[in-house]
């Protein structure tokens, strides 16, 4: 697997990483934990050194599986966390929090479930309104200080906070929404981040599993599964939206690679400090993935699927409204 600098902080990664969410969190039941440690561990094994989490996967199980399942490995590794949210008694989010103090409690309270002494990638899960984002980059800067933290990240955030932050303590990552079915960070996210020097981590990579082709009008997901309050993800949007994935379908099959690969290969393509993070519960999708790595667009594939999407609009938006207010502030 080849490595890629997160940005000019000298933050090296895998190309790929793993996004962990799904294993604990927002598709479904969680995977079986030794299955779970298996298929992190695999990841490892294939090249994988990037690994992303949040103390609000589960809440906190998604930490403690990554910690328990990179231990023997953790000084090869480079692990992301994220603080930003209020849980209630159920475990269910209960408000943006991130009041400095909060912060710092937080940020101990992952140190143990990753068993680790320090955090190498700390971001911001979601820009809270009540607290300016420098007072946010101030008490990251502490913990850098301290020696708890290495590099502190953003999620989601737009430009204007991106700056703010940026100029109190060095943005080393941006982690949003990117993909061929979701391209507006390309506006002013992507240049922003080319100018300060900040590396981009697209999370979805894969459009929420849609961008592979599995998933069809009629799919069915479970209960407790994220999709199912996700306007793109309507029955009518995901017809609407199948012309995208029909042509992704065809580009793949002239290259002799999958859907997901192009997928993952096109954000590759886009700027060498972007690191993608597919994430999965299946062995075999998590080779198919990390595949990607090796496959090589030409400038004339590039053109070939910016032409074939250009005239396709992708039905539905990304986030119900309570959610859609938290992203791009």
């Amino acid at each position: 697997m080849q490595k890629r600098k997160l940005g000019s902080n000298g933050l090296e990664v895998s190309a790929i990483g793993l996004g962990c969410m799904g294993l604990s969190y927002g598709y479904g039941p969680a995977t079986d934990t030794q299955e779970a440690i298996k298929l992190i561990r695999s990841a490892f094994e294939h090249g994988v050194t990037f690994f992303d989490t949040a103390e609000a996967y589960g809440p906190y199980k998604n930490e403690e599986l990554l910690g328990e399942a990179l231990a023997p490995v953790r000084a090869q590794v480079v692990i992301a966390t994220k603080f930003g949210f209020e849980f209630d008694a159920s475990g269910g989010q209960s408000g943006t929090n991130s009041r400095p103090e909060h912060i710092k409690r937080v940020a101990e309270a992952s140190l143990k479930r990753l068993k680790t002494d320090v955090i190498d990638l700390l971001y911001q899960h979601r820009v809270d309104p009540n607290v300016p984002i420098e007072d946010v980059a101030g008490a990251v800067k502490e913990l850098i200080q301290a020696g708890k933290v290495r590099h502190f990240g953003l999620s989601e955030a737009g430009v204007q906070t991106i700056r703010r932050a940026h100029a109190v303590q060095p943005v080393t990552a941006l982690q949003s929404e990117y993909s061929l079915w979701w391209r507006q960070p390309e506006a002013e996210v992507l240049p922003t981040l080319a100018e300060l020097g900040i590396g981009f981590v697209p999370f979805s990579p894969l459009g929420k599993g849609f961008l592979t082709g599995a998933i069809t009008e009629n799919t069915t997901f479970d209960s407790k599964d994220f999709r199912n309050i996700v306007p793109r993800f309507t029955p009518e949007a995901r017809k609407a939206n199948q012309a995208l994935v029909d042509r992704l379908g065809e580009i793949a099959a002239r290259k002799q690679v999958t859907s997901a690969q192009i997928a993952i290969a096109w954000l590759l393509a886009q700027k060498p400090w972007i690191v993608p993070i597919p994430g999965t519960t299946k062995l075999h999708r998590l080779a198919e993935n990390l595949a990607a790595a090796a496959v090589e667009l030409t400038p004339g594939d590039l053109r070939d699927i910016d032409g074939a999407l250009s005239n396709i609009t992708v039905q539905g938006d990304r986030y119900p409204p309570n959610l859609a207010q938290l992203v791009g502030r």
